[in-house]
């Protein structure tokens, strides 16, 4: 470090090696991932604060952060300098990286039992780790305070002292400490990886933080091998100084990762999902908006959960208003269409009932007042066909969080639509038993995102509408020639 400002004296300037070395980038570039994990993690650590899971999570998280920020040379050198000892900082660096190895052991364990195992046998072994690790911290401080270390050491401590009496020791002891510790708890994920059940987050989590674990033995690993070639005589200081530090620092980058994968990769799948589905309505949401003109309220702090249920509350009541209008006939001609078109059954469902929405908003626009809404009975709402009971609306699933289907619920006596069916002209659903949809619009309302994903191809949608168009020209010619024979024909008493 001294060496490097009498460079930049002589010269005036630092060499980019010289710079990105005093920025000491294999220490806060993993401090700077592992406060973004302990960032992410601290809202629900203090929004759950008595899940004993979660706050051992971010003392892990927040004993990891400091590894890292008291370990940088100079984080260091101030330590010892406001402390007046010399080279006081090691022990206290080393209880840090000892009692992050407890943590590790005692989140593992906690982690993979549930916080409802309270067994005898996990209690003694958790008992077991924290005496322990204790135990180790206070002797790494007893050994220091044996151990003659006059001279100030920032980055090769472990290597420069490997022969002095009693910081020998300390630097085995927390070498040893850490080493088991990461042995252990690689183990044990391990095992953990391997069982059935697990979500591919978790999973993943895990096999980040084995290989954070993994990485950490290849810490020791260099650190133990240049220790023990200074017994020897030999000079291997650059394990220790050039390998270790990067090394370690991509570990903790792991542990990180790993802790923030479950938590945060389920966190934006769920929101991926809804504002996916949020998006996906967005075709049959503007075709539903000219029915009336209106649209749904914006809200700027409204999370998408609820914007996503307002439009699919929106679109329902749309259709409900639009009942009068649906043709049951032009849509079971326009299934038959689509299967002739050769669609699968589904997707000929879906766009069966894409022509009939928008034939039934023509038909509105051009006849406003011909009737807002289906007449309704009074009584319960049923939905016939659905395994239900009559004021369940748990089968209709997202009915159920239309909130009493909004401006529909607040109409006095929302009624039976047993007869929607009637109302839209069709014929009985008997009579057309290969039309798989049900007659009285329920399932339209159920289908309304293979709905809106339907109206995404609208040269699909004129296909199916000319040949629906076609078989009901077909089909009257074939009536009315029908009953001109049969008019034709004698009638014998």
């Amino acid at each position: 470090m001294r060496g490097t400002a009498v460079l930049a004296t002589t010269t005036g300037a630092l060499s980019p090696a010289d710079f990105f070395g005093e920025l000491y980038i294999s220490f806060w570039i993993p401090t700077a991932v592992l406060t973004a994990a302990l960032v992410i993690k601290l809202p629900s650590i203090v929004k759950l604060w008595r899940d004993s899971l979660l706050r051992a999570v971010g003392g892990l998280l927040l004993l990891a952060c400091c590894v890292f920020v008291f370990a940088v040379p100079s984080v260091i050198a101030w330590t010892n300098r406001v402390t007046g000892v010399p080279n006081v900082a090691a022990p206290w660096v080393y209880s840090l990286i000892t009692a992050f190895c407890a943590s590790c052991l005692l989140l593992i364990v906690a982690w993979r039992n549930g916080p409802a195992d309270r067994s005898r046998a996990t209690r003694r072994l958790m008992r077991w780790v924290v005496g322990v690790y204790t135990g180790v911290i206070v002797g790494l401080w007893a050994l220091f305070a044996l151990a003659d270390v006059p001279r100030e050491r920032l980055r090769d401590l472990d290597t420069y002292y490997a022969t002095t009496p009693f910081m020998r020791e300390e630097i085995l002891l927390y070498l040893a400490a850490h080493t088991a510790a990461c042995l252990i708890t690689y183990g044990l994920i391990r095992n953990w990886v391997r069982a059935d059940g697990l979500d591919r987050w978790l999973r993943g989590g895990l096999k980040a933080l084995a290989l954070g674990c993994a990485l950490n033995l290849v810490f020791d690993a260099s650190k133990l091998t240049a220790v023990v070639a200074r017994w020897t005589g030999h000079d291997l200081d650059w394990l220790s100084t050039h390998v270790a530090p990067p090394v370690v620092a991509l570990a903790a980058i792991c542990i990180a990762v790993g802790f923030i994968l479950p938590h945060g990769g389920q966190y934006l799948q769920d929101r991926w999902r809804v504002r996916a589905g949020h998006r996906r309505l967005r075709p049959l949401y503007l075709l539903t908006r000219t029915v009336d003109g209106s649209r749904v309220p914006f809200a700027l702090r409204a999370t998408p959960e609820l914007r996503l249920t307002r439009r699919e509350t929106f679109i329902r009541d749309a259709l409900l208003r639009l009942t009068r209008h649906l043709d049951e006939d032009l849509r079971r001609r326009a299934y038959d269409a689509a299967l002739d078109l050769g669609h699968e059954p589904g997707r000929a469902k879906a766009l069966a009932a894409a022509v009939t929405v928008q034939d039934a908003v023509a038909t509105r626009r051009r006849s406003p007042d011909s009737g807002t809404t289906a007449t309704l009975a009074s009584g319960p709402l049923v939905f016939p066909g659905l395994a239900t009971d009559p004021g369940d609306l748990s089968g209709m699933g997202g009915l159920s969080g239309m909130g009493g289907l909004s401006g529909v619920g607040n109409v006095a006596g929302v009624g039976d639509l047993a007869g929607l069916g009637d109302l839209a002209g069709g014929p009985d659903r008997a009579a057309f038993p290969e039309f798989a949809v049900s007659s009285d619009f329920t399932d339209l309302l159920q289908d309304i995102e293979a709905v809106s994903l339907a109206l995404r191809e609208p040269d699909e949608i004129e296909a199916v509408r000319a040949l629906a168009a076609a078989s009901s020209t077909s089909g009257t010619s074939s009536t009315s020639s029908t009953e001109s024979t049969e008019s034709s024909v004698p009638v014998h008493e």
